[in-house]
């Protein structure tokens, strides 16, 4: 992002981990020995999940730019599940858990609450997946934008209702297999032209700031939570989460194939204010979408017992489409 500042990586060995060996000004919040560990052990996520090191990224970049007074209000799903197992808990910040479709109209309360009782020093964010977000929450969600509620909201999209045995979600991508969009037929797996892109959606409320990001950005993941944490009013955070059981991948490949979801154009990262887009991240390396489908299970049927050229084909020219509409290649022809 043109607005993160500009750091030098050195190979010097195990000792720059974390960046420590960079100013303290200029290290990402998670490699500060004092991060408040919002998401802490103890917690029953899988090996490997997205949803996880997003949540811990997001909230101790919320908790540093707000010295602390964070309240979180969470929606029902599997991060509310594998965090708080009755009776035990791995959040170390004030946290509710609301219902699966309500979380934004809860965080709103909360909102309301503490500015009836002047402590505008307590910051609120209301988190959720994809499904509680995009399609149950999605009523919510406009009424909180709609109202300009101080609430900075995050989706973390793991595009499919994976605590409930991986269903379709409005944030599924097309031809992608879930236990409700089976890989059989002429059009295998979820079909084209549905679900909902939420970031464009969130940009016609013109709220005063709407970004993307992903879990292989750190330092891009966290410069956005601190520019939303800077503003007031309604604000809305919409993190890619990869989910190795619900995708099919190797946990231990969760930030690579975050980083292939935005090097194809698949997953457009960006910022917007006021219903436009002011900043992209752009593609330094760009892949074709194969190479971001193959190592995914989901993504199977494509490649065996016959390869779906077709399918393919399709999946690249919406690849190309986001790259053409969001600039993301300044200096390359993106093909028609």
């Amino acid at each position: 992002m043109s607005g993160a500042p500009q750091v030098k990586f050195y190979q010097v060995g195990s000792f720059a981990a974390g960046n420590r060996l960079l100013g303290p000004e200029l290290q990402s919040d998670q490699a500060d020995p004092g991060r408040s560990n919002a998401l802490t052990c103890g917690h029953r996520a899988c090996q490997g999940c997205g949803e996880a090191l997003g949540a811990r990224y997001v909230l101790d970049a919320a908790q540093r730019a707000a010295d602390g007074k964070v309240i979180a209000v969470n929606a029902t799903g599997c991060l509310e599940v594998f965090s708080t197992p009755y009776p035990e808990t791995s959040w170390q910040l004030p946290w509710l858990h609301s219902l699966f479709g309500n979380a934004p109209a809860v965080a709103a309360g909360v909102a309301a609450a503490l500015r009836a009782k002047g402590r505008t020093d307590i910051r609120v964010v209301g988190q959720g997946g994809d499904g509680g977000t995009v399609d149950i929450g999605l009523g919510c969600l406009s009424g909180m934008f709609e109202r300009g509620d101080d609430v900075l909201y995050i989706c973390y999209d793991n595009e499919a209702y994976m605590n409930t045995g991986v269903q379709r979600s409005g944030a599924t991508p097309p031809a992608a297999r879930t236990a409700t969009t089976q890989a059989v037929g002429e059009d295998p797996g979820a079909l084209f032209g549905q679900g909902k892109n939420l970031p464009l959606i969130a940009m016609a409320h013109e709220i005063p700031y709407v970004a993307t990001a992903t879990v292989a950005g750190l330092r891009d993941l966290e410069a956005k939570v601190h520019r939303a944490m800077g503003m007031r009013g309604a604000r809305y955070l919409h993190v890619l989460v990869p989910c190795p059981l619900g995708w099919g991948t190797a946990s231990h490949d969760t930030v690579r194939i975050a980083r292939l979801a935005e090097q194809t154009g698949l997953f457009p990262v960006f910022e917007a204010r006021d219903g436009e887009v002011t900043d992209v991240t752009p593609i330094r390396r760009r892949v074709p979408v194969e190479e971001y489908l193959r190592p995914q299970k989901r993504y199977a049927h494509l490649f065996a017992p016959e390869p779906r050229t077709d399918v393919i084909a399709r999946l690249q020219r919406a690849a190309d489409r986001n790259i053409a509409r969001f600039g993301l290649l300044a200096h390359e022809e993106v093909p028609s």
